[in-house]
């Protein structure tokens, strides 16, 4: 089937689940369904599968411009992108692991970055355009593959983290980057009170720094910092020079930062384990990156120099968003534990109220779910 039949179809089915008030969930390649609450919502209504509105539509290299449709597979993109040199720079992950398939859309839906999140910005970042199929099965364009391009209210990077509920990605334009010339990893050894506090000097000053990741060994023994540099060769040279620590091996620095993007190291190994089950879960913290450790009891990964912390813990989902709001952020419960916990931390009043404003002009009936992503 091609583009513009898939494209009909889709429209179809909402015209039909709006007129028969029906629930929508939006699915892609499935490798995050279990961070995704509308997945309940399928269970009760209809599967709006895009992945086979798939396909690059353009892509200026020279431009740094490249523009898919929803369904692509995201290991499409990032080879074609592979072969002119580039690189989405967010690392999105794929979780490829899972048995599942990431996409373009569901990258964008879910805005999921992984450990070069630091260096580079968030997924919202480099998009500059999307195209919607909204509840009115209308196809909505927004932004366009400039930079400058927006007046008034940005809805393509609005559509980031919206995990479906304004509507279904049917197409992004991004901005690409070229692959750095140097790449380099350092490993310290400090506690994570020292690395928390050394990261965030590091990152005032002019360093190629790319990434970061503490967390302690399985006993406890022994605490450490990885802090990838990318950039000129002189840049990451002089960088490695000044800060000493320990140089990484290059490929043991690669499996280790992959690793960390698709959640495949030993860490996270337990977390996998039982994804959905009562007890024991992943929660991802998201708070001001100098915030001191938050002594909650369970064990920590921190990156993204302080602002993203993964804690595996049984406390209670109370006691998790609480201490994430008391230091100014919020928290995810991010895989694993009680499955009636909801995923996402409840949006502040106000904010509510502009996201259940903005979802019913672009899904009147209601038909798509209604979540905030963190």
């Amino acid at each position: 089937m091609n583009p513009s039949d898939t494209l009909a179809t889709l429209q179809e089915q909402v015209q039909q689940a709006a007129a028969n008030h029906t629930p929508l969930a939006v699915r892609g390649g499935g490798s995050k369904s279990w961070l995704n609450p509308a997945s309940r919502q399928a269970r009760t209504g209809t599967m709006l599968d895009l992945h086979a509105y798939a396909g690059i539509v353009s892509y200026e290299p020279t431009e740094l411009v490249v523009t898919a449709r929803a369904g692509t597979p995201l290991a499409e993109l990032e080879a074609l992108l592979a072969t002119q040199g580039q690189c989405l720079p967010f690392d999105p992950p794929h979780f490829a692991h899972t048995g599942a398939r990431a996409t373009v859309g569901g990258m964008v839906a879910a805005g999921l970055a992984g450990p070069a999140r630091q260096g580079a910005g968030a997924v919202r970042d480099y998009v500059l355009g999307a195209v919607l199929l909204s509840g009115r099965a209308e196809v909505l364009h927004f932004g366009g593959q400039v930079m400058k391009n927006v007046a008034g209210f940005d809805v393509s990077r609005l559509l980031v983290g919206s995990m479906g509920s304004l509507g279904a990605i049917l197409e992004v334009s991004l901005k690409v980057l070229p692959r750095a010339p140097a790449d380099a990893t350092l490993v310290f050894e400090m506690s994570k009170e020292r690395a928390i506090e050394q990261v965030n000097i590091w990152g005032g000053q002019p360093l190629p720094i790319a990434a970061s990741a503490w967390c302690c060994g399985g006993d406890g023994s022994d605490h450490l910092l990885h802090l990838r540099l990318r950039g000129a060769q002189a840049a990451v040279a002089a960088a490695c020079a000044r800060l000493g620590g320990q140089r990484v091996d290059d490929a043991a620095a690669a499996a280790l930062w992959q690793g960390l993007r698709e959640q495949t190291l030993p860490w996270f190994a337990t977390t996998w384990a039982q994804p959905g089950a009562a007890g024991e879960a992943l929660w991802r913290l998201a708070v001001p990156p100098t915030t001191p450790p938050m002594r909650l009891q369970g064990d920590l990964l921190i990156e993204w120099g302080g602002a993203q912390r993964w804690l595996k813990t049984a406390l209670p989902a109370a006691v998790m968003r609480e201490a994430a709001a008391r230091a100014g952020g919020h928290a995810t419960r991010f895989r694993g534990g009680d499955p009636d916990t909801p995923v996402f931390t409840p949006p502040a009043p106000p904010l509510d109220r502009i996201h259940r404003e903005i979802k019913r002009a672009f899904d009147p009936h209601g038909i798509f779910p209604t979540v905030m992503a963190s």
